[in-house]
């Protein structure tokens, strides 16, 4: 969707042309104290408000306000977004920031290659192509913090055994069903009781099964999330055999592009799993580039020492004549 043109004469209303303008014009028309001089200052002032604002030094003055502002904001976009990337970063285990890392290093092989390329932007900040290795990156981290998430999920339900519990509950359901049958035969006064247990027995059942239900899609979740792991670890390691081996720049660029197309269906499937939405955030949308780097890491605090307890000072004795 196309940017809305700014509003000149709007902005020449609050600009500081508007205010030097009123007082060359108005101003030297109220000092000549004269009604002709008035009437002058008067018409000067409003051609300056018909014809000003369409001149190029003024327009050139509003687009780089515009243009500024628009910078700004996206450089806020992009300065909250790698917080957010660096917490994600600094939330995995030490073995998963290593991969990152080491593919983070092949993206760096990756721009020294391409550093000389005539396809390569001037401005390495808003280089589009280099901008796509960020989104790799960006979709490679997203897997690692997901795969993390759900291999903790599965250690915490394999320490309590869910499939066994599962499975001893079916036993004791399918006994107070007997228990139940034989009461109900009886007539026996117990049996609302035990029937209430019963049912209580049942929901914990459909509880467990539920539960084994959601390990078994996180076992084929976390075999999902490794293969595409290794399917991007493998296209941008390719990436850059084209770059150091070929040195042709369309051929580069066509693999990038095609890498990132492969994307889609990976973001689309990231982007349907509700328990993970933290996780996958996307990009922001500029132009400029949010990079890959790591920052620097976070140690432990500073260990803050008490100041110096002031020393006590002995009044000298005087000494007797």
């Amino acid at each position: 969707m196309d940017e809305q043109a700014p509003n000149y004469h709007g902005e020449f209303w609050k600009s500081p042309h508007h205010a030097a303008w009123a007082l060359l014009t108005l101003g030297v028309g109220f000092l000549s104290a004269q009604i002709l001089g008035l009437i002058a200052g008067v018409t000067a002032y409003v051609l300056g408000w018909i014809y000003l604002p369409d001149l190029g030094f003024f327009r050139r003055w509003v687009d780089g306000r515009h243009d500024a502002s628009k910078k700004g904001e996206e450089a806020q976009k992009v300065a909250q977004f790698v917080q957010r990337r660096e917490q994600l970063l600094r939330s995995l285990a030490p073995e998963r920031r290593e991969r990152y890392a080491r593919l983070a290093q092949v993206c760096r092989d990756i721009e020294n290659a391409t550093a000389d390329s005539p396809l390569a932007s001037p401005d390495s900040s808003v280089d589009p192509r280099l901008r796509k290795l960020d989104e790799l990156m960006w979709t490679y981290l997203r897997l690692l913090g997901i795969e993390q998430s759900l291999q903790q999920f599965l250690e915490t339900e394999r320490t309590e055994n869910v499939p066994a519990l599962a499975q001893d509950a079916e036993a004791e359901v399918g006994r107070l069903v007997n228990e139940v049958a034989a009461l109900r035969a009886k007539n026996d006064p117990t049996l609302e009781t035990r029937q209430r247990y019963l049912s209580s027995r049942q929901e914990r059942l459909e509880v467990l099964r539920k539960r084994l239900q959601r390990s078994q899609q996180a076992e084929a979740n976390v075999a999902l999330v490794c293969s595409e792991q290794d399917r991007l670890d493998q296209q941008i390691k390719l990436i850059r055999a084209d770059a150091v081996a070929t040195k042709n720049a369309e051929t580069l660029t066509a693999r990038i592009d095609a890498t990132v197309e492969h994307l889609d269906q990976t973001n689309k499937w990231l982007s349907e799993m509700d328990e993970f939405k933290d996780l996958v955030g996307d990009m922001p949308p500029t132009e400029l580039r949010v990079g890959y780097q790591a920052g620097t890491p976070v140690g432990p605090p500073p260990i803050i020492q008490p100041p110096p307890l002031p020393k006590r000072t002995v009044p000298r004795q005087r000494q007797s004549q």
